[in-house]
């Protein structure tokens, strides 16, 4: 700090430092490149770069190494995580910023789930604009690391998933009501695909449908809930379900009963 209030008062203008382009991918799976290129990472130093991505601040260290280790005793953790630490620091790749007792991911290292929950919130939130891309980075997101299994992990995600189906639901709506239909109509379909079961997305396609004017297609994707709810978790269409189907012909006894 000093130097540089030094160089400003003689009128040098400080070097910037160029520092590399990291992206670290969760959804789908593990992924890190540098440059472009990708770096490989022992199991226990993936499971650290990990969990710091899922957290927006510095954690402690005895935190960090007791969520990760948590059968192992305090001092046998910390060093688990002084161990992971030395193999990140061998690969030379500048993802972890670490103090004497806290860690976090480096700034520079961009996140993939971070910005696909970013844009969701966007959607979610009314007044947050769209972009023409916003459907195909949503649906087409992975799952938050399908291939690791760990208790630290299942709440993350879980509320990833959550948020996923009701950004694609909230867009789907709102892609109605600008009259957008065939993109509405693309991400309700997206929205049932990824759970089949959810009746609000199946609300909020049946919606596009009337919008646009198809009632036999709001039908036919009637009739296709009142399958999977009968057959899959025993129940029956709620009210407001019911509501929007009134006076159209369903043709089929199991859903007029």
């Amino acid at each position: 700090m000093a130097l540089a209030v030094h160089q400003a008062e003689l009128g040098i203008t400080p070097s910037v430092v160029t520092r590399p382009a990291i992206r670290l991918s969760l959804l789908g799976g593990f992924d890190l490149t540098r440059e472009g290129v990708a770096v490989t990472l022992p199991a226990t130093a993936q499971r650290v770069v990990a969990f710091l991505a899922l957290h927006q601040k510095p954690l402690q260290r005895v935190y960090v190494s007791g969520a990760l280790w948590p059968n192992s005793p305090e001092d046998r953790a910390g060093a688990s995580l002084r161990s992971a630490l030395w193999r990140l620091h061998r690969q030379a790749v500048d993802v972890v910023e670490a103090t004497v007792d806290r860690i976090c991911l480096a700034t520079q290292v961009r996140v993939d789930l971070r910005e696909v929950v970013t844009r969701a919130r966007r959607l979610i939130d009314e007044a947050g604009g769209l972009e023409d891309t916003d459907l195909a980075a949503i649906a087409a997101a992975g799952d938050l690391l399908p291939d690791l299994y760990e208790d630290w992990l299942l709440m993350e995600r879980e509320r990833f998933r959550q948020l996923r189906v009701h950004a694609l639901e909230a867009l789907c709506i709102r892609l109605t009501a600008m009259s957008r239909f065939a993109e509405a109509v693309d991400a309700g379909l997206a929205a049932v695909e990824f759970e089949p079961c959810r009746e609000s997305a199946h609300r909020a396609l049946i919606k596009a449908h009337l919008a646009e004017g198809n009632p036999s297609e709001a039908a036919r994707q009637y009739r296709t809930y009142v399958r999977l709810a009968a057959d899959e978790l025993g129940i029956e269409p709620s009210p407001p379900m019911r509501a929007l189907v009134v006076g159209l012909r369903l043709d089929d006894a199991a859903v007029t009963r």
